[in-house]
């Protein structure tokens, strides 16, 4: 077991939500499988459905052998992880189900029930999570609340708000009852390795780092792209949109890693700082701007999907043509393109650089066929590329384009933590880097909410499209 972790209690609030089974279980066991857990750790659960500790052990171990695949599932192992789990049946909402949650905290650790280390996991709908807080501050749970050398945490998972008025509204729930360094806010896209890669390979690379600026980048394109629509997500969908499901967070945070200024240091705060910097540096979207630098869309055939409104106008769509006014990158656009039911299943980052001064080599004219590229894929394949010009074969010199891409399946052989595993154990072990702070939360709803004070009638595209383009 992992000797540098604490022991601890997990309290998995909405532990028979989607989230849990497909993602939080599965990964805390394969944690517990790779001897990342402590020595001793209790994880609890607590949703309305009435069952026990067997029943939900029962319940984790389907999800597990569902989720994970046959080679890492080892019956030994799994026996001793579900030993360890625990159930609580409760109404969020109501007091009654936390004041069972902590006798059945103290039960668990019964040599000091009274200096436990928490982390609470909210796994639920954003609505419940005000409910959560406030009853686990009445409990005697809450952050501010914790005696002893014990610590407390607790992670909320996105959305953060649906807009800026509510996610100040959340964050001043939280901060009541939570301090900020107990705070972990989580896009699970930061725990993806080819997302913590950006800052390694930019800052650590010799060859790249002197030509990330204005003066050497013509354009940076971020795509997030599904070949699926909403599938049963309509309810959702219809108070969320794209803007808020993916782009506030994924979309913004991608940016972010691409374009912020090297850390002081690798703390978490230094870290997030430069992040906050280009949220802070983004050029406003204003009435003058809105139609030339974003389009929104909605695919074919949405406005019939269940629970979808017959006259909906919300999009599955947005290209969004960004640009970042500081010192490296005044003048560049960043492009950044999401939706659903578009042409295939990518999410990649393209670095273009500017072309030579003078192209010698044969047709075409523009260097646009050859340009250096730096092309990050993050799904579905973690890979690395960089694409520049060679000669074509043959007593003619005219170039071609070519790659050479690093690819992480091939060129390691262990297996990579998913992006839950690695921010789980952020998390146990008090690493906030990878999780989003409140300034951020702020910064990135104050642009969203602007462009979505500015145009609400999105365009309709084709299905498996790439969807309404901008004007270059």
């Amino acid at each position: 077991m992992n000797g540098h972790l604490e022991h601890f209690t997990l309290v998995l609030f909405g532990a028979a939500s989607d989230l849990s089974s497909r993602k939080l279980l599965p990964s805390l066991y394969k944690l517990a499988r790779w001897d990342q857990m402590p020595d001793r750790y209790n994880i609890i659960g607590l949703s309305r459905s009435p069952k026990d500790h067997e029943a939900f052990r029962a319940d984790a171990r389907e999800s597990i052998t569902s989720h994970v695949k046959a080679s890492d599932v080892d019956e030994g192992q799994l026996d001793r992880f579900c030993r360890n789990l625990y159930y609580v049946p409760a109404d969020l909402t109501e007091a009654e189900g936390y004041s069972r949650l902590r006798k059945t905290i103290e039960s668990l650790v019964t040599d000091m029930p009274s200096c436990n280390n928490l982390l609470f996991y909210l796994a639920t709908p954003p609505g419940l999570a005000p409910h959560i807080i406030d009853n686990l501050e009445q409990a005697g749970l809450g952050g501010r609340n914790q005696v002893c050398s014990s610590w407390r945490k607790i992670v909320v998972e996105k959305p953060y708000g649906f807009d800026l008025k509510t996610a100040r509204e959340l964050n001043a729930v939280v901060a009541r009852v939570f301090n900020e360094d107990q705070i972990y806010r989580i896009d699970h896209y930061l725990g993806k390795e080819p997302v913590q890669n950006i800052l390694i390979f930019r800052f650590s690379n010799g060859m790249f780092e002197p030509l990330w600026n204005r003066q050497f980048i013509e354009d940076v394109r971020i795509t997030i792209a599904e070949d699926f629509g909403i599938r049963s997500r309509g309810a959702y969908y219809e108070k969320s949109g794209l803007l808020r499901d993916i782009i506030q967070n994924h979309g913004l945070q991608l940016l972010a890693s691409v374009a912020m200024e090297p850390p002081v240091d690798l703390s978490a705060d230094a870290v997030r700082d430069e992040k906050v910097k280009v949220f802070r540096s983004l050029r406003p979207i204003t009435e003058a701007n809105v139609r030339e630098d974003v389009i929104l869309g909605q695919y074919e055939g949405y406005r019939t999907e269940k629970d979808v409104a017959a006259s909906s106008t919300v999009e599955t769509y947005a290209s969004i043509r960004w640009y970042i006014d500081n010192w490296r990158w005044k003048g560049v656009p960043f492009y950044m393109k999401a939706g659903k039911n578009l042409a295939k299943r990518v999410t990649e980052i393209v670095v273009t650089f500017k072309c030579p001064p003078q192209n010698f080599f044969g047709a075409p004219a523009s260097c646009s066929y050859t340009s250096n590229q730096i092309v990050m894929q993050i799904q579905p394949d973690e890979t690395i590329a960089i694409r520049f010009g060679a000669k074509r074969p043959g007593k003619d010199l005219i170039t071609d384009p070519v790659y050479m891409k690093f690819d992480y399946k091939t060129s390691f052989d262990h297996e990579l933590m998913s992006a839950y595993q690695r921010l789980l154990l952020d998390a146990m072990g008090g690493d906030q880097t990878n999780f989003i702070r409140q300034d951020a939360v702020e910064s990135s709803w104050r642009v969203i909410d602007r462009i979505r004070d500015l145009i609400s009638d999105p365009e309709s595209y084709p299905v498996h499209s790439w969807g309404p383009e901008l004007k270059q």
